[in-house]
C-alpha cells in the first residue's frame, strides 16, 4: 500500500537561542542550522522511516532542487513534486535551551499548487491507500475530496489550525490528527464536542502526557501515557508522530500497536535537534527503548 501525501516542503533555517525573544527583543544566537522541513516533507519522511511507500505531493520553487534531492535520497517519491516560481517555502525556528520553540513560516510554493493538478497526482493511488495532508499547503479541498471518491482512507493533520479549513475537511476524514491546543480551538470554534464529529477516528496528541484516541464506531474515549525522555527539541515530533502512525496503520498494525509505535517515535524524535534530516528509523526507535 502507498501513503499519498498532498504537503510543504521547507527549508528549515534553526536559531538556537538562550530564550526565545519577547516583543522588541534583539538575541544573539548562539547556533544556526539549514535543514529539510515542512510539515509535509517531515510526515512523509517519518513515514518512510517507518518503512511505509510514500509518494509526496506539492511544490518547490526554482530555488529548490537540494529538497528535492534531500527526499529522494531519504526514499520519498517526489515524482508529483513540481516546480512553481522562484522561491520555496522556509521556516524561521527559534529554540530556547528548554527545546520549546517560536516558528515564522512562509509558505511561497507551497500554497501555488494547481488544484487541477490533484487528479493526475492521484491517478496511480489505489482504494484502501491512505491519503493525507495538513494546512501548510493550497488545494487541500480538492486532494481529500478526490482521494475519498478514489476509495482512500482519508487524514488530515490539523496544523497550522485555522478552523475554516478544518470545516472544509471534516466532509471528507476518516482520520483528523490535531495537538490539545488545537482540538480546544476546534471546540470553542464549532461549539461542539470531538466525540460528537462525523470522523470515524479522532487523535489528540498531548505532548508529554501522551495521546487520545476518539472511535466513533465502538464509542471508545481513551488516553495513552508518552514514554519519558529527556527534551532536547520539540520541533517535528508531533509530524514524527502523524507519519509513524499512518505508515503503521497501513501495514494493518491496530489503532492501538499504530499509536504506541507513534509515540514511541515521536519521544526519540524530542531527543534530537532538526527535522526531517534527523526522525529517527524504526531501527532506531526498536534500540532507543530495547538497547542490544
Amino acid at each position: 500500500m502507498t501513503i499519498w501525501n498532498l504537503g510543504s516542503v521547507n527549508a528549515d533555517l534553526v536559531y538556537r537561542l538562550p530564550h526565545l525573544p519577547t516583543a522588541g527583543e534583539t538575541l544573539a544566537a548562539t547556533s544556526h542550522s539549514k535543514g529539510l522541513g515542512g510539515k509535509g516533507a517531515n510526515m512523509s519522511v517519518a513515514a518512510v522511516r517507518a518503512d511505509a511507500q510514500v509518494e509526496h505531493i506539492g511544490a518547490l520553487g526554482a530555488d529548490g532542487d537540494w529538497m528535492r534531492e534531500r527526499l529522494l535520497s531519504y526514499g520519498v517519491g517526489v515524482s508529483r513534486l513540481t516546480t512553481i516560481g522562484p522561491t520555496s517555502g522556509h521556516a524561521i525556528i527559534m529554540l530556547d535551551e528548554a527545546g520549546e520553540n517560536q516558528i515564522v513560516i512562509y509558505p511561497a510554493a507551497n500554497r501555488l499548487i494547481e488544484a487541477e493538478s490533484i487528479p493526475k497526482a492521484l491517478s496511480a493511488a489505489q482504494p484502501g491507500d491512505i491519503a493525507l495532508c495538513q494546512n501548510e499547503t493550497n488545494a487541500q479541498v480538492e486532494f481529500l475530496s478526490h482521494a475519498g471518491s478514489a476509495g482512500l482512507r482519508v487524514a488530515y493533520a490539523a496544523a497550522p489550525f485555522d478552523v475554516d479549513s478544518v470545516r472544509a475537511a471534516l466532509p471528507f476524514l476518516d482520520i483528523l490528527i490535531l495537538n490539545a491546543v488545537e482540538a480546544q480551538q476546534l471546540e470553542q470554534a464549532i461549539e461542539e464536542a470531538l466525540n460528537t464529529l462525523p470522523v470515524a477516528d479522532i487523535v489528540v496528541t498531548l505532548g508529554g502526557e501522551g495521546c487520545r484516541w476518539i472511535n466513533r464506531a465502538a464509542v471508545t474515549d481513551l488516553t495513552f501515557p508518552a514514554p519519558r525522555v529527556e527534551v532536547v527539541d520539540t520541533t517535528g515530533a508531533g509530524d514524527t508522530f502523524t507519519g509513524y502512525f499512518l505508515a503503521a496503520l497501513d501495514a494493518g498494525e491496530t489503532t492501538e500497536r499504530a499509536l504506541d509505535l507513534a509515540q514511541r517515535a515521536g519521544a526519540v524524535m524530542v531527543t534530537r535537534l532538526g527535522t526531517a534530516d534527523v526522525i529517527p528509523t524504526r531501527k532506531e526507535v526498536a534500540d532507543f527503548f530495547d538497547p542490544a
